[in-house]
């Protein structure tokens, strides 16, 4: 790649629309898409479907034999953050978090890679792949091929399939009234890399968090006896939570003042930058929200669209602040109450 080349390539998120998990498309028109396609089951099916569709759950369990079930999941976006590296390191500690949420273990990973390949060099996208093969190696997974585009839009992530006991599972639907609810990443990433894209500030405590794998974590809460967990991505606490509360048939109440933050993420939110996709979270979830006494900077912030966040548990876990609790469900439509 010549100077002339390099002095040519804009900023790397200045070719997507969107950025990162704020990417996704929004979690109301998701389920309506989805919605009926879960059927009665595969002919002949190779073992048993013990997580699918029906809860919205982090990825798909199959239980192969008695003590071995197989976890299978995928995810991919636009560029988060302009360095190629350390693109290719979040999108892979994201695509892995999805198998922790679930309590398993990645073993194999495989790359998803879309690429404008008239655009952008591909030297840019050896990066990509570099960062997401360290990632993944600090995981114990392998790394195994994949499959690539040519795309106006670059874009990337991984497939990843672990191992999980399958007595032994986190679930979003086996959470129970009376337990404490623990998160395992401050918010804010999406608010500060929606400040990064704007500007070209760089932002190293978001850049830490989005690249810490949830592997500690996820064998804590199974340590702890936790059954019930979820990872915070694109729908933010509030849409991840509000799954969690619908699909377990609980009520979430959430303490605001307990929710940790990156540092200067409030001061990016009240100085504007806050994603579509934030915006559209807090608009899919209010009808399930009894808010009345928290400002909607408070919300927005709850609804925040993060890549790669931590882990949600139903459950006390060492080390990480608890943030509210699960109550018994009185309203069928209202599944999550915030009080500040």
């Amino acid at each position: 790649m010549t100077a002339q080349d390099v002095s040519s390539i804009r900023r790397l998120t200045s070719y997507a629309q969107g950025g990162g998990c704020a990417c996704k498309i929004p979690p109301g028109e998701l389920e309506r898409v989805v919605e009926g396609l879960a059927s009665a089951g595969a002919k002949n099916p190779r073992g048993e479907l013990l997580v699918g569709l029906e809860t919205g759950d982090d990825a798909a369990v199959v239980r192969v034999s008695q003590d071995t079930a197989v976890v299978s999941t995928a995810d991919f976006f636009t560029p988060v953050v302009d360095d190629p590296y350390d693109w290719g390191r979040i999108a892979a500690a994201n695509a892995l978090s999805d198998v922790y949420a679930m309590g398993g273990r990645p073993v194999t990973a495989i790359n998803l890679l879309g690429w404008p390949r008239d655009v952008l060099p591909f030297e840019l996208a050896s990066e990509v792949l570099r960062g997401a093969l360290d990632v993944a190696h600090s995981a114990g997974c392998h790394v195994a091929g994949g499959h690539s585009i040519d795309d106006p839009e670059p874009k990337f992530g991984m497939a990843v399939t672990g191992l999980a006991h399958p007595d032994r599972l986190l679930r979003n639907s086996t959470g129970r009234a009376g337990q404490p609810l623990t998160l395992t990443k401050p918010l804010g990433v999406g608010i500060l890399n929606n400040r990064h894209k704007a500007t070209g500030e760089t932002f190293p405590q978001a850049i830490d968090s989005m690249t810490a794998l949830n592997d500690r974590v996820s064998a804590l809460a199974l340590r702890s006896g936790a059954e019930c967990a979820t990872d915070i991505t694109g729908f933010g606490l509030l849409g991840h939570l509000h799954k969690l509360a619908r699909s377990s048939r609980v009520t979430a109440i959430i303490d605001a003042a307990a929710v940790p933050y990156l540092d200067d993420v409030r001061e990016s939110l009240s100085a504007g930058f806050v994603s579509g996709g934030t915006r559209r979270n807090l608009d899919w979830v209010r009808p399930h929200l009894d808010a009345d006494t928290v400002h909607e900077e408070e919300l927005l912030l709850l609804a925040d669209a993060q890549t790669s966040g931590g882990l949600l548990v139903a459950g006390e876990i060492p080390g990480y602040p608890v943030i509210g609790e699960l109550a018994p469900l009185t309203d069928p439509g209202m599944t999550t109450i915030v009080i500040k």
